[in-house]
């Protein structure tokens, strides 16, 4: 059998050169100290994916705002994807979008090698399309979060940009985040790591956070 793998979290993000639809991209060294999300999309002119497309393409001004930039990837040639974001702005509407213009490149990976270097194709699903696979990428070039969809549903960017916004408020403040934060809500203070500071903990409780048990302490972060 064939070995297959894929980077985990935490591992350094593999490197490529890929011709986009924005010219050669060069990865990491054209993103150096920004966040990336790096999607792939099973092919061009798909339902699923041209829905996911323009969902992406209306909110990239939310995750410029993170200092994230997107890059799509799909097993097609880039005369393929131009001629499907063509018609994505010229003839799509969706859910009260229309006229969407795919601002972030995508690339062409007819060789396959950026998708099996992020184990993006599996051969369970399909051995000649990528999966619906997402990985954002800190500015250290570091796989922080990875997300997999199967073919046949479309993922909620809504999440990974919230998922995006709580990995940044982790690393600005020191803290974690709870099941279903959003921005605003209380965050979890990191727990005590010992006996004597678990009883400080407790007892300090007040103004600044609450305390549920020593274990798990809520505090809201400045506005």
């Amino acid at each position: 059998m064939e070995e297959r793998s894929l980077p985990l979290i935490g591992d350094p993000a593999p490197a490529f050169t890929a011709q986009t639809t924005h010219g050669e991209v060069n990865f990491p060294d054209d993103y150096e100290g920004k966040w990336v999300i790096l999607f792939s999309h099973p092919a061009d002119f798909t339902p699923v994916c041209t829905t996911e497309f323009m969902t992406f393409a209306s909110m990239v001004d939310q995750f410029n705002e993170r200092n994230c930039e997107l890059i799509g990837l799909s097993i097609d040639s880039n005369y393929s994807h131009i001629a499907w974001v063509r018609t994505i702005e010229e003839k799509i509407e969706f859910r009260g979008m229309s006229g969407v213009k795919v601002t972030f490149p995508i690339i062409a990976d007819l060789k396959m090698e950026v998708a099996h270097k992020y184990g993006m194709l599996q051969p369970g699903a399909s051995d000649t399309h990528a999966v619906r696979a997402t990985f954002i990428i800190d500015p250290e070039a570091k796989v922080r979060a990875i997300l997999y969809y199967p073919l046949s549903n479309g993922r909620n960017m809504d999440e990974i940009l919230r998922t995006l916004i709580a990995m940044q408020t982790s690393d600005e403040h020191g803290i974690a985040t709870p099941a279903n934060w959003q921005p605003g809500d209380e965050v979890i203070v990191p727990p005590p790591g010992t006996t004597d500071i678990a009883t400080e903990r407790v007892a300090g409780a007040g103004e600044d956070y609450r305390c549920l048990d020593w274990f798990l302490c809520l505090k809201k972060l400045p506005e």
